[in-house]
């Protein structure tokens, strides 16, 4: 069966690729097993199942590649015979993931590693942004009580730069609450 890379190949067609590549593996691992130094016919089948196996291998990465034309083409959508969706990439594989798996290691363990270290990274940047809230309402607070002309710059500054919406009800911080600050003085108590 010759590769034809314009032939939409199906997951059968794919499969059965699959299980020839990997019975031409097994002929191989029989032949070396019984392999024979001095012997020529085990040389020349053993030589010709590599060929074969190498040939096989072609096949289903040309089978499951797209082809050029098709990465050039636009999707089409409807579902007569001119529609033939573009091929799936192949996902992207981790090289990381892959030195996991050749060291012996669970892949399971290395998932359960990154998501505890994104988790990790999440909460130090959480961290980090509301430090920098608080930060950013304390000072707002210092320059309002401070210089009381400001108060209204001060807060079209808190508006434009605060993640929240303006006027909404999530709003926090001491100048754009309506419950005064944590110290209980009263800045920020709407009245600015």
């Amino acid at each position: 069966m010759a590769p034809r890379p314009q032939e939409r190949y199906t997951h059968d067609d794919v499969e059965r690729m699959i299980k020839d590549i990997i019975s031409r593996l097994y002929h191989i691992m029989v032949q070396t097993s019984g392999y024979d130094t001095g012997g020529r016919p085990t040389k020349d089948v053993l030589a010709n199942e590599i060929k074969a196996l190498s040939s096989s291998l072609s096949q289903l990465t040309i089978s499951v590649s797209p082809s050029p034309e098709s990465l050039n083409q636009p999707p089409t959508s409807g579902s007569g015979p001119s529609s033939n969706p573009a091929p799936a990439m192949l996902p992207s594989i981790p090289r990381d993931l892959i030195e996991y798996i050749e060291n012996s290691r669970n892949p399971d363990i290395y998932t359960r590693e990154f998501v505890e270290l994104a988790r990790r990274w999440n909460q130090i940047m959480r961290g980090k942004l509301n430090a920098f809230s608080t930060f950013t309402d304390e000072l707002a607070d210092a320059i309002t009580s401070a210089m009381p002309e400001l108060a209204g710059d001060v807060q079209r500054i808190l508006a434009a730069t605060s993640s929240a919406p303006p006027g909404g009800g999530a709003e926090s911080g001491p100048l754009r609450s309506t419950s005064g600050n944590a110290n209980g003085n009263g800045i920020g108590n709407g009245t600015v």
